[in-house]
């Protein structure tokens, strides 16, 4: 049975759900790149002149120097709750046009306050800048009721270029074991949401539940934390760098398959871009170890068509509560 379209991701504080599934300012300039990479390792040169909802939903308008503002889309929240993996890459695109270096190499991020679809501002600062990496921090904002400005997000990255990277590769990592795509479920095989209109950011996913992680959608949670899926987009822009930082928050908790159902904030996110992804289908794999005190770990590793580990995340997460 496939699950009721799942919760993807969160909102400022990356929320995630069991319970569905998942005008910018009058300023000069706007950073949209296109769903474009190259490189020696697989970066797939696309530029077919199409505007992908990702990039079109991640473009920011710079207002001045390290100042920029953004419309945070309504087409990826969960709920009313923004998904935190977009988020982290509005973020990350405003780096990297801040930045000297154009690819996030390693970027955390602490979850302050629950995001809304919206205008917001992000305000950027060079740390330090090196010959091979460069180091900077970004907040957003939005407006609070009352007019106040609240901070909703903060991040500190360190940028360089992976076209630069060596080749050589030692690892003892092993791309998961997963069923093929075409026996895996999607949300398009589950029942309408509950509420209306609740499941937006699932209509701009590809994202396919492995049958072994889906036991918490038909009442018999493994118990063992994981979860396991292919992912792409449902526009077909190719991944890279940018777009990994969304896919690491894309998946339903680990906490379903612990049997546990209900809201899991995030409180700090973690990534590493460790290439440039090949086209096609990324593999995603979730592991929870150690759940205690009401928090829970999950570790990513994201590994593209060429079977390269591309991207490894570890968040901190509040456990759903009883």
């Amino acid at each position: 049975m496939e699950p009721p379209l799942l919760h993807t991701g969160g909102a400022g504080k990356s929320y995630r759900s069991v319970a569905t599934w998942g005008t910018v300012g009058s300023m000069s300039t706007s950073i949209e790149t296109p769903a474009t990479t190259s490189g020696r390792d697989g970066g797939h040169g696309r530029e077919d002149g199409r505007t992908y909802e990702f990039d079109r939903d991640t473009a920011v308008v710079l207002r001045e120097p390290g100042v920029y503002d953004a419309d945070l889309s309504a087409g990826w929240t969960i709920i009313h709750a923004v998904n935190g993996g977009y988020l982290l890459a509005l973020l990350g695109r405003a780096l990297g046009d801040h930045l000297p270096h154009p690819d996030p190499f390693t970027i955390s991020a602490h979850y302050l306050t629950p995001s809304v679809p919206g205008p917001a501002v992000i305000r950027t600062e060079t740390v330090r800048t090196g010959r091979t990496l460069s180091t900077g921090q970004a907040s957003l904002f939005q407006y609070a009721e009352d007019g106040t400005e609240v901070e909703r997000i903060r991040v500190l990255a360190s940028y360089g270029d992976l076209d630069t990277l060596s080749d050589e590769v030692r690892t003892s990592a092993e791309p998961p074991a997963m069923a093929a795509i075409e026996n895996c479920f999607g949300a398009a095989d589950g029942p309408t949401p509950a509420i209306p209109g609740s499941s937006a950011i699932a209509d701009r996913l590809d994202l396919r539940l492995d049958p072994a992680c889906v036991g918490w959608a038909i009442g018999a949670p493994s118990g063992k934390g994981e979860m396991r899926a292919w992912f792409g987009l449902a526009d077909g822009r190719e991944p890279d760098a940018l777009s990994l930082l969304l896919t690491v928050d894309a998946l339903p908790p680990t906490s379903f398959e612990l049997g546990l159902k209900g809201w899991t904030p995030t409180v700090e996110l973690t990534t590493h871009i460790r290439c440039h992804p090949a086209p096609g289908p990324l593999r995603v794999s979730i592991t929870t170890r150690n759940l205690a005190g009401g928090f829970l770990e999950e570790d990513a590793e994201v590994w593209d068509s060429a079977d390269r580990l591309v991207a490894q995340s570890r968040q901190l997460a509040r456990a759903p509560r009883a």
